[in-house]
């Protein structure tokens, strides 16, 4: 019996089509849509003799070409990795357990093809895996903080290897949280030692490491074994047939792992650098600078590649000169104007600036006196003796009658004894002239005792400060020794924070010279990616450096290079919107120094929070954040080097151990704005003391009228919703009279906004190196600048003396 087919129905010629609306005037929408600047989308393109619809068969070309287009990206991306030619894929090797390392783990996968000693040169083993026509250098790490960041910035796989007996410990989750921070490629898992657990429990010990290991990463798949021979040949396998996962902040700039490095020395500080390795990304150009990991920023001089022949391996080299730096087109080293201080506003100091002046230098200058001594005493043993006269010598000594004669005459008569005393001992005493200096420090020599109570009690009050700004935010008492309209002198009202003018070029700070400023920033960061270099990307090439300064190099730690885009050497405000790591218990102040790493950058720095307010209001004001409170994203300023793209930054805490610091926040590069102003507010409160009504009468605000008339203009506002101002200034104590759009309760507290805008504490860009030596060494670009060239501006962007 034939199966009966589906019920299908199908528009016929007696299809209803209902008319299309027709109106002799324009429809509502119409007019709204004109208003609006809308227009009809057109479906194709062309003129009016060669339109016609799009067909089945049109649609299907096109999605026929993009897949083509695809696949030929593809097959590019893996060819760049194979062939006798090709670039080899860099493997991190990182131990996160103390009783494992990376060269057990290496000397497994060695041992999967039949090599029993893997050839290690500068802790870097060079592997050729002819069974699946690909090269593969395995970094080898130590338990080396900074050295694992440094290497996993050029990476493209991450072989984490860790212990099937010994739990991560605490340096293992830091290496993990900032991998997990910065970004990573794709990662491969082993474990080691498994063939000391029973058989039973293997596949539980597996499956608590990946599911210990999908904490940080959750695209984490399986967890190798190298163990074995098998296991071992699995885990090469999967870094040769995978791809390499982009990172996107790195992918914008060219980066190398250095094989080889040559310095010759010119004179007794400087000399020239010859790096050796494969160009990765986008080409490098010798007319842009190029950064060293630990180094600083650099000029180049030539770039050359370097490839043997290919009829034999152990042909000579041939080396092609890519590019030569032009003078005129290169890239200087200046990174900040020179600011000129003529053109700042001229002020002849006062009376009584210069009385001050004279008073401080007094206070330092040592001061000769004459003391009356022993006779054979040094003038060393008489600064020692402290003299038992008055310290109320200059008081007026007179009663409450106001009779002075009782008094003249008892001093007299005391004076008089003491001649009489000192007549007696004239030949045993001596005058002697010694120098005193007036002191207000104290002795830095602590007991430990000491220095650790100090210690406590600044923070306990780092923590009760933290803990106020959280319960009564920006609120500060009025001083009662001071004048309100002295202490704020430098704080102004807004009607509106979010929409009151506020012009951001005016009574700005000296560094503000220093710095430079796009005009038009997102335009030039898009013009800056897209340009491309000169040289070949993928072929082993060899950068020259001129003027290098070689201070400390060790040949077992990885040597990186990341060539820097046009004007990422020049300083400028950057902007970072950043998380507190909910680890981090203690509290976090703004200019606190912190180690920030950014994208290929480590240096100190010192930056200041504020709201992450970005694209709401119309002045571009944002609040000062005086801790970095947890929950919450701020966005941290600071002076530092212009970087384009969304790069990841951290935030660590040096606590002595330069091998373990803390990690404080993570977050990622927002934009640099010099023109992004950061109020910080205060807040003066008081409370109501009469009401009637709209009316309430206001005290302990002001403690002056002065005061009051001063800020008579600024908004009032309370902590129910009310706002209004003040009217008049009562009696004698600051009392004022204020007037409410609504009654208030008495229970309720006045509060006035006052803002004032900060900048971020200007502070040299000084590496940090950490690692083995634990030093922090200035760029070598700050000691010495050799070849700065005149720069020219370009027409999107302009360098700006502020």
């Amino acid at each position: 019996m034939p199966t009966e087919k589906p019920f299908r129905h199908r528009a016929g010629s007696l299809k209803q089509s209902n008319k299309p609306f027709k109106s002799k005037h324009a429809t509502k929408g119409t007019i709204r849509d004109k208003t609006k600047g809308k227009t009809n989308r057109k479906p194709i393109k062309h003129s009016s003799a060669n339109l016609r619809s799009i067909t089945r068969v049109d649609r299907r070309n096109a999605a026929k070409l993009e897949q083509q287009k695809k696949r030929e990206e593809v097959l590019k991306e893996n060819r760049f990795f194979e062939g006798r030619h090709g670039t080899p894929k860099i493997v991190a090797v990182i131990p996160l357990c103390t009783d494992v390392n990376s060269y057990s783990a290496v000397k497994s996968i060695y041992s999967s093809i039949g090599v029993q000693d893997p050839p290690i040169l500068k802790g870097v083993a060079q592997l050729n895996a002819e069974r699946f026509k690909q090269k593969i250098q395995f970094v080898l790490l130590e338990r080396n903080f900074v050295d694992i960041l440094d290497a996993c910035k050029v990476a493209d796989y991450v072989l984490f290897v860790v212990s099937a007996e010994v739990e991560v410990d605490h340096f293992g989750e830091l290496c993990l949280k900032a991998m997990q921070s910065q970004g990573l490629p794709t990662v491969i898992t082993t474990a080691m030692h498994m063939e000391k657990i029973p058989q039973k429990k293997r596949n539980d010990v597996k499956k608590s490491l990946l599911s210990y290991m999908r904490y940080f990463f959750p695209d984490e798949e399986k967890i190798h074994s190298v163990d074995q021979i098998q296991d071992a040949l699995n885990v090469l396998r999967t870094i040769c047939t995978q791809r390499p996962k982009p990172i996107l902040w790195r992918d914008i700039r060219p980066y190398m792992l250095a094989e080889e490095l040559v310095y010759e020395a010119n004179d007794e500080n400087f000399g020239t650098l010859k790096v050796t390795g494969y160009s990765r990304s986008v080409p490098f150009s010798a007319n842009r600078l190029v950064h060293l990991q630990n180094f600083g920023d650099f000029q180049l001089n030539q770039i050359t590649a370097s490839r043997k022949g290919d009829d034999d391996k152990d042909s000579e080299e041939k080396i092609q000169v890519l590019h030569v730096a032009d003078p005129e087109l290169q890239d200087t080293l200046i990174s900040e104007n020179e600011p000129n201080f003529m053109e700042n506003e001229q002020t002849w100091p006062t009376e009584e600036e210069m009385a001050g002046i004279e008073d401080n230098i007094l206070e330092t200058t040592p001061k000769k006196t004459v003391k009356r001594v022993p006779k054979g005493t040094s003038s060393y043993q008489a600064a020692w003796i402290v003299d038992s006269g008055s310290d109320n010598d200059d008081e007026d000594y007179t009663d409450e009658d106001g009779d002075i004669n009782m008094t003249f005459e008892n001093d007299a008569r005391k004076l008089s004894a003491e001649e009489e005393i000192v007549n007696e001992n004239e030949e045993e005493y001596e005058e002697i002239e010694v120098e005193t200096r007036t002191s207000t420090l104290n002795d830095p020599k602590l007991d430990p005792e000491e220095e650790a109570k100090q210690l406590k009690d600044y923070l306990a009050n780092r923590e009760k400060q933290n803990r106020d700004d959280l319960e009564f935010p920006d609120e500060v008492d009025t001083p009662l020794d001071i004048a309100a309209r002295t202490r704020f002198q430098r704080y102004r009202g807004l009607q509106s924070f979010r929409t009151s003018p506020w012009d951001p070029m005016e009574n700005l700070p000296i560094d503000y010279a220093r710095i430079f400023q796009f005009e038009n920033y997102q335009k030039t960061k898009h013009r800056v990616i897209n340009d491309a270099g000169v040289g070949g990307c993928g072929i082993k090439v060899i950068i020259i450096i001129f003027f290098f300064f070689l201070d400390s190099y060790d040949q077992s730690r990885p040597f990186t290079i990341f060539g820097l885009l046009e004007n990422e050497h020049k300083t400028s405000v950057m902007n970072f919107v950043v998380t507190r790591n909910s680890d981090y218990n203690e509290p976090i102040r703004s200019k606190d120094p912190l180690i920030l790493c950014c994208g290929f950058r480590r240096y100190l720095a010192s930056p200041i929070y504020s709201q992450n307010t970005q694209g709401k209001g119309t002045n571009n004001v944002h609040k000062f954040e005086r801790f970095l409170n947890p929950g919450v994203t701020c966005v941290a300023s600071i002076y530092g080097p212009i970087q384009f793209g969304h790069s990841p930054i951290m935030l660590f805490k040096d606590n002595g151990n330069v091998n373990a610091p803390i990690l404080v926040a993570t977050g990622s590069f927002l934009s640099s704005d010099p023109k992004r102003i950061i109020a910080k507010r205060i807040i003066l409160t008081g409370h109501p003391y009469k009401i009637h009504k709209k009316s309430a009468v206001i005290r302990y605000m002001f403690f002056n009228p002065e005061d009051v008339l001063w800020f008579k203009p600024v908004q009032l506002t309370t902590k129910y919703g009310r706002i209004g101002h003040i009217r008049e200034s009562l009696g004698t104590h600051g009392y004022m009279k204020c007037v409410f759009d609504s009654p208030i309760t008495q229970q309720d507290t006045v509060m006035m906004n006052l803002y004032k805008r900060i900048f971020p504490k200007w502070n040299t860009t000084t590496l940090w190196k950490g690692g083995l030596d634990g030093t922090v060494a200035k760029s070598p670009l700050n000691v010495k600048k050799i070849g700065i060239q005149v720069e020219k501006n370009s027409n999107e962007e302009i360098e700006m003396e502020m």
